[in-house]
């Protein structure tokens, strides 16, 4: 199954987040914790926002994000201040680029959704049995529990991940989305709701 994160906040060169945690994306997609296959290499897909523009660009592919030089060039050169990336591990589907998020229409992007403003992230299933799911803690609350983190000194209080498995062990900065429930990050006060599908 698939592992992915969402990125909304201060702009962030994409290596500060899918290169340099602890569990970073690349790192789960050989070594993921939380997902049903350990390694995640059936193809990767990043897609960012820009202030240049208002439709997301996107780079995909279907070998392995560990391992993909144009991943990584575009990775130490591209600062956003929204983005989502995605490792996949086929499940019986074919390893091809059209099953690799994220999916973009229009100035709309797909695994979470976003309009290049606000982020909804959902976490349902019939089953009621969903993957993990993870949102990072307020970075105000994150500033007083670690004050002498450069890092948090350098971001916004806008700025917010949601992730499948947290990227790293810092304490209090992740908290899981309860099972049938979606955040929306957007500017001002973020939302958690229940998620109950209307039946049809």
């Amino acid at each position: 199954m698939c592992r992915w994160l969402a990125y909304s906040g201060t702009p962030m060169l994409l290596d500060t987040i899918l290169y340099k945690p602890a569990h970073s994306l690349i790192d789960q997609s050989l070594h993921s914790k939380l997902g049903v296959e350990t390694t995640n290499g059936d193809g990767f897909g990043v897609g960012w926002y820009s202030e240049d523009s208002s439709t997301p660009a996107l780079l995909r592919d279907v070998g392995p994000a560990w391992n993909n030089r144009n991943l990584r060039e575009v990775a130490d050169h591209v600062r956003s201040p929204l983005f989502f990336a995605h490792i996949r591990a086929s499940t019986g589907t074919a390893v091809q680029q059209s099953n690799c998020h994220p999916f973009r229409h229009g100035r709309w992007m797909f695994i979470a959704i976003s309009d290049g403003v606000r982020v909804w992230a959902f976490r349902y299933s019939s089953g009621h049995d969903s993957r993990s799911l993870f949102y990072s803690s307020r970075v105000d609350a994150l500033r007083r529990l670690h004050p002498d983190m450069a890092f948090l000194r350098d971001i916004s209080e806008e700025t917010r991940l949601i992730v499948s498995e947290p990227l790293g062990d810092l304490p209090g900065a992740w908290n899981e989305v309860p099972e049938s429930s979606y955040g929306v990050v957007q500017p001002g006060a973020d939302e958690l709701h229940p998620f109950t599908p209307a039946p049809a």
